[in-house]
């Protein structure tokens, strides 16, 4: 029986081989690499598949922390659930070195941020520095009160960082059928992003991925289909710069100097968005427009890509 149980781990938790599909990253010396998942703690053979493809495409693109936007766990926090709903499907990262940095969903236990693996140093929010001129900060989109903002307005307002990204729960922006966008949430967190020049926000939630036009002068992405999906969610609006909701993915992102490039890859290890973002520099903070806006960067290369929404 223990053999069996050891096969089916490593049968789990082996990366399988990536399809041809080129890399679309610039792979700079001393760039930030980082991956982007969401919603994913299903346990279940989609979050395996997903987990896999993201472990094998690292061969390519050696990234060194993920990010999560949270529904990390559903149904417990118990340990069997860390252990298959974390633990089993990212082994072959973990083992690696790779650091994940999670946010709290609406799924989620406030416990969840005393895991260790986790990296939220028992806090709800909190900020990191990967490398001088980019630093993220983790949100706790379920409880935006003062306290929190606070603590937003003096950690931006002291980061001293070019880029300043934003990672939290529920989009801001969003066309989803579903949920749609989190007006109570923007309320709060946008002019904070707006005043201390907040470039790129990604968020979860939503079961799919979109990549919203700039929204004055803020690059938005959703990405919460690294487990979960829902089919066809995506409504037609003027919000949308790509979507695709009829499979599963993961985001590669890249950072350096003035660009953000990044790659969006299906569950089948298809590439189905990619570009860049550019900071413009920096500006006067106003209603409509950050203080430090970004652009659509230069396109990537054409690919063959599965159906999207655009």
């Amino acid at each position: 029986m223990r053999r069996v149980l050891t096969i089916a781990l490593l049968l789990i938790t082996l990366p399988r081989a990536v399809p041809a599909q080129q890399l679309q990253l610039p792979m700079k010396n001393d760039s930030v690499k980082f991956a982007v998942i969401g919603d994913t703690g299903t346990g279940d053979s989609h979050q395996v598949d997903v987990a896999r493809q993201l472990a094998a495409w690292r061969a390519k693109f050696p990234f060194d922390f993920v990010i999560m936007m949270g529904d990390n766990l559903y149904g417990g926090d118990k340990p069997k659930d860390y252990a298959k709903e974390f633990e089993v499907p990212y082994k072959a990262l973990l083992d690696g070195g790779v650091k994940f940095y999670a946010a709290l969903g609406n799924h989620d236990s406030p416990n969840q941020r005393m895991y260790k693996p986790f990296n939220m140093n028992g806090e709800k929010y909190y900020t990191f520095k990967p490398k001088d001129g980019v630093r993220f900060f983790a949100l706790d989109s379920n409880y935006v009160d003062d306290k929190q903002i606070d603590w937003l307005d003096r950690e931006l307002e002291g980061s001293g960082s070019d880029w300043k990204i934003a990672f939290f729960h529920h989009p801001l922006y969003s066309s989803g059928e579903t949920h749609g966008s989190a007006d109570l949430q923007r309320e709060r967190l946008e002019p904070i992003f707006l005043k201390h020049g907040v470039n790129v926000v990604f968020s979860g939630h939503e079961h799919f991925y979109e990549r919203i036009k700039p929204q004055k002068g803020v690059a938005y992405f959703t990405l919460g289909n690294s487990a979960k999906l829902r089919k066809g969610d995506i409504l037609k609006t003027n919000l949308t710069a790509k979507g695709f909701d009829t499979g599963r993915g993961f985001m590669l992102v890249e950072i350096t100097g003035d660009d953000m490039f990044f790659q969006v890859i299906s569950d089948q290890g298809q590439t189905i968005d990619a570009g860049s973002v550019h900071r413009l520099g920096k500006a006067a903070p106003t209603p409509t427009r950050t203080a430090q806006p970004v652009q659509a960067g230069k396109p990537a290369p054409k690919t063959t890509a599965p159906k999207t929404t655009n």
